[in-house]
């Protein structure tokens, strides 16, 4: 496997072409409506798109970006961009971490730290971790996949290669939102060298065979199914656009970076856990570094690719079915979906279950000292 060093490097034009689009931007007149319950604040927006355009140091935000050791693998044909950053401490363990949408890799900024290096944020450095990073095909700077086809299996099944060509032979994976299917996958169809999985989400499309007769649906879990049945229909439009439609709505937010910062900053404040104040879990500085990687790498298109391929390729276990690597969750309290142990237990063979205090869909970044805490545990026990 061809591995070579990277370095983020945006040209000064694509900056100063989307400080002319900021600056030209025309937003829409709005209906009156309580701020956000429609969707975007304007205000809001106005404030950002102006921060962007006038205040924001791309630059520094590369440089801190560039302080991870990224990388270049060529996987199967296709360039797969990821940090590597290996551990302080006696005997790291590796493990390769997944974001979602609409996340990036920089989602685990703060969280490789205090994995790698656990000794500097006051715990035992014999929980040191090896952390893999990659983006998701599609996102940043890896490249999209030449066909289609490239499910969450398809992702699976190059992690696993990657991770063999950086010379582990085992190792765990941890995962939310599209990251939790890629790992569920890593589990499911590599079990001979995936010690276990972590998850602060179960995918969308998870679904358990039931057996009525033997094991009927829980009360929890009828209560589950029903919330994530109402969130659908109030709250999954993005999904069900990205999942049928995804090529008209990239053409719009690709080439408005303030329709792309209310697409994707919306996310950020419906499914943290902020309390409607998006400012109090994410600095400007912060959505602002995740939009420019969108935006830079014109990559919301070919990003949204992964709800198409997982709408056709969902993640149904048949009746007796199971994934045998042991599964640690971390079900944080302002996540979209929540579901009762016993509905992953269906599938998984679930060790460690925690419900943590505060956080939501964006652990790593609102929470990430409680997610490495849930991380060193779980993994302790294949050390």
């Amino acid at each position: 496997m061809h591995i070579e060093p990277f370095q983020i490097a945006v040209p000064d034009d694509q900056i100063a072409d989307l400080h002319r689009r900021l600056r030209a931007s025309r937003q829409p007149p709005m209906t009156p409506s309580d701020p956000w319950r429609q969707g975007m604040d304007a205000t809001w927006l106005h404030e950002l798109t102006r921060y962007w355009s006038d205040a924001f140091d791309w630059r520094a935000a590369e440089r801190e970006l560039n302080r991870q050791p990224q990388f270049i693998a060529e996987v199967d044909g296709r360039r797969v961009h990821f940090v590597h950053r290996r551990g302080t401490g006696p005997k790291p363990y590796p493990v390769v971490i997944t974001h979602g949408w609409p996340g990036s890799f920089f989602e685990f900024h703060a969280l490789t730290e205090m994995l790698c290096d656990p000794a500097s944020f006051g715990a035992d450095p014999d929980d040191a971790f090896d952390v893999v990073v990659p983006s998701l095909p599609g996102f940043a700077f890896s490249d999209a996949p030449a066909t289609a086809g490239t499910s969450a299996f398809q992702v699976a099944d190059q992690w696993a290669a990657l991770m063999q060509g950086l010379g582990y032979e085992r190792f765990g994976a941890q995962g939310g939102d599209l990251g939790a299917g890629v790992s569920v996958a890593l589990a499911a169809r590599h079990q001979a060298r995936v010690d276990g999985i972590h998850l602060n989400f179960l995918p969308s499309s998870y679904e358990p065979a039931v057996d009525a007769a033997r094991a009927p649906l829980t009360a929890a879990e009828e209560d589950y199914l029903r919330a994530k049945s109402e969130w659908a229909a109030l709250e999954g439009g993005y999904a069900h656009m990205h999942a049928t439609k995804p090529q008209t709505v990239a053409t719009a937010l690709n080439d408005s970076p303030a329709g792309l910062a209310a697409w994707i900053c919306e996310k950020f404040r419906a499914w943290s856990d902020c309390d409607g104040d998006i400012e109090r879990c994410f600095s400007k500085d912060d959505l602002l570094t995740n939009l420019s990687l969108y935006w830079h790498t014109q990559s919301i298109g070919t990003a949204m690719q992964m709800y198409w391929e997982n709408r056709l390729q969902p993640m149904r276990f048949a009746a007796g079915e199971r994934v045998l690597p042991p599964v640690g969750f971390a079900r944080f309290p302002k996540e979209i979906h929540r579901p009762p142990r016993e509905w992953l237990e269906r599938v998984f063979n679930v060790v460690q279950w925690s419900d943590m205090p505060r956080g939501g869909h964006f652990a790593a970044m609102e929470q990430p000292e409680l997610l490495a805490a849930e991380i060193r545990v779980f993994f302790r026990r294949f050390r």
